[in-house]
């Protein structure tokens, strides 16, 4: 039987990659060491995470590296490789919010260099590909391909400027290391093992089965050199019994001749730090069902969720994200619509699932609605994009609970910011990401003041607010008269300090649970 698929287009033209490069590249101050997995979601960031914050811990300066990353949860770095802008004041960048944590974790300031490649989908088959903070366009997955090895000097020059200024490089790799199908054009696993001359580590995942076939399957697939290149097996997500498990530890081993380095026990505290991507919400909801209900319709191409983790981890807030074919609960006193790569595109899903007559169904009710970046466009009155830079050209109508309109433009906004809350007072630090300009009569009443200018709309009856601002939940101050002004009642959680307690649990159990002496050891 043969498959005809539609995708013999013509490969779009290579962008312009005019790139600063560090010629000769400066010497590798200390040593590295690379974590690659048998498939996604093994927990490779996780553990990175956390032996990131053992390692600084005992006083060496650590710093992560993922040549490429495929998340829309993002976070604003330090530096770019961008022109200064227009006003003369250096642009930012961004990376996958995983190097973002690790960074933290290691006590570093996230940096462009760390996640020199990050793919934002947009579609099905699509990203919008991020090279050190330039966007280069959308690119289809099988004209991505061609792109890849155009990326690879880009990529190792960000690894040396990272090696360069650290004592140990804890190297992500990214999705399964052994998918030979696309090994031609690797720049994130075993080809940048190469080029770096890494050593591997690989972890596998015990939490859903198949560790053993997982690791003799990559053995297989893997050559002689790259099998010479991996110098030990660790299993990740473990839950049970060590001793009924150890004789298929044992089996890894004596196929594969890799040494099995340990396993690292399942962390209950996991979802208390920022996820790495939207897989994190396909897990069942964990709403506690008591106090303030908020409820958080399910969008495509959903992005910089993580601004809702503050809210998630308030006691009395009841966070709930609606799947496709669920109705938004009546009894909610809160629909947040978050950020979304594809405002568009999300607005036709708020339709098809009939989420726009329960919106309108909860303000009748007196509720409220809240609406961050791509959600405070879709409050507006119409969404244009005559350029076709989120996808096919044209305009989609928005919910029309705001007098503004938006116009998608190619400029990207990305830049931290100092805000006040124009109602009470509360300052915070958040960020804009987001490309389109949003104007109209409602922006007459802002929600919050940057420098003394107005950003964000609150409608006349203060029921509706939008913003564009990325991060405003994780002030404490703000999240807590936030909270009371919608009904429910704030805790006074310090979440910054919850995250750095997390991390400092997740590095004492790795302690606990590996040979983190044994692991340094191997890293060259």
């Amino acid at each position: 039987m043969t498959l005809s698929l539609p995708d013999h287009d013509p490969v779009p033209p290579l962008p312009d990659l005019d790139l600063p490069l560090l010629t000769p590249p400066p010497p590798r101050r200390g040593r590295a060491l690379m974590i690659q997995g048998t498939s996604s979601d093994v927990g490779k960031s996780l553990l990175v995470a956390g032996l990131a914050r053992a390692y600084a811990r005992r006083g060496l300066k650590v710093a992560p590296f993922k040549a490429q990353n495929m998340s829309n949860n993002a976070a604003v770095t330090v530096d770019s490789d961008l022109p200064p802008g227009p006003d003369g004041q250096p642009r930012r960048g961004e990376i996958g919010r995983a190097q973002a944590l690790q960074a933290r974790a290691a006590g570093v300031a996230p940096s462009i260099h760390m996640n020199p490649v990050l793919l934002k989908p947009q579609a099905l088959v699509g990203s919008q590909v991020v090279l050190r903070g330039r966007a280069l366009g959308n690119w289809p997955a099988r004209h991505y391909h061609h792109l890849k090895p155009f990326l690879l000097p880009a990529v190792m020059d960000s690894y040396r400027r990272v090696a360069a200024e650290a004592d140990l490089v804890l190297v992500e790799g990214a999705g399964a290391a052994t998918e030979t199908w696309i090994k031609h054009c690797d720049i994130t696993n075993m080809r940048l093992a190469e080029e770096a001359d890494l050593p591997v580590v690989l972890l596998t995942d015990n939490d859903r089965g198949g560790a053993l076939a997982a690791v003799v399957g990559s053995w297989m697939l893997h050559d002689d050199a790259e099998r010479a290149r991996v110098k030990g097996i660790l299993v990740n997500k473990f839950r049970g019994y060590f001793s009924l498990y150890e004789p298929a530890c044992r089996t890894m081993t004596e196929i594969t001749g890799w040494p099995f380095l340990g396993v690292a026990r399942w962390f209950e505290a996991a979802g208390q730090l920022p996820a790495e991507d939207a897989l994190a919400l396909e897990r069942p909801a964990t709403g506690n069902g008591a106090g303030l209900i908020v409820a958080v319709p399910h969008l495509d191409g959903v992005a910089n969720f993580d601004d809702l983790d503050p809210l998630g981890a308030e006691p009395g807030v009841d966070l709930r994200w609606v799947r496709h074919g669920q109705p938004i609960p009546p009894e909610a006193d809160v629909v947040l619509l978050p950020g979304s790569k594809t405002t568009r595109a999300a607005l036709a899903t708020l339709r098809a699932q009939g989420w726009d007559v329960d919106i309108r169904a909860h303000l009748r009710r007196g509720g409220r609605v809240v609406g961050i970046c791509a959600g405070f466009q879709m409050l507006g009155h119409v969404v244009r994009d005559p350029e076709g830079i989120e996808g096919p050209a044209g305009e989609t109508e928005g919910l029309g609970l705001l007098d503004l309109e938006t116009v998608m433009t190619r400029d990207k906004m990305l830049t931290e910011v100092q805000a006040t809350d124009a109602v009470s007072g509360h300052g915070l630090t958040g960020y804009e990401m987001h490309m389109g300009r949003t104007t109209g009569p409602g922006l007459a009443q802002p929600w919050f003041r940057l420098d003394g200018r107005p950003e964000g709309a609150v409608s006349h009856d203060g029921r509706v607010m939008g913003t564009y601002l990325h991060g405003l939940f994780g002030a404490d101050g703000f999240r807590g008269h936030w909270i009371t002004a919608m009904g429910g009642r704030a805790s006074g959680l310090d979440h910054a300090a919850q995250i750095e307690t997390t991390l400092d649990a997740l590095a004492d159990q790795l302690e606990q649970d590996l040979d983190l002496d044994a692991l340094l050891a191997l890293a060259k």
